[in-house]
């Protein structure tokens, strides 16, 4: 999590200034998976399709979008989405969808 200069510049004075630190970053992450856990409907439009691929359904600027990628766990324990992902938008979704059986028919010629 990105720390502030004032916070940055005030840990290099002494270690009660390190414990402050973390003790602030600490808290931070507590209220944002709080936050998170309390009413984020984002979770039920995310569906696993392998063992960190998910796809998952949201909105952006009004439109509809359905994002295909992978996830990592962070070292408190959180998935966070991966630096590469697609995002479709419904029409590309549909033409994906309509194609499957011509690339499973792909897949078993190989």
């Amino acid at each position: 999590m990105p720390q502030s200069k004032e916070l940055v510049s005030s840990s290099s004075s002494g270690s009660d200034s390190d414990s402050e630190l973390k003790r602030k970053s600490k808290c931070s992450r507590k209220i944002y998976k709080e936050a998170k856990d309390s009413g984020s409907s984002r979770d039920d439009n995310k569906f696993q399709i392998g063992k960190v691929r998910y796809v998952s359904v949201r909105g952006f600027k009004g439109k509809v979008l359905m994002d295909i990628g992978e996830y990592w766990m962070d070292p408190d324990g959180e998935m966070k989405p991966g630096r590469k992902a697609i995002s479709l938008n419904p029409e590309q979704w549909s033409q994906l969808k309509e194609q499957i059986s011509v690339i499973d028919d792909a897949v078993r010629k190989l």
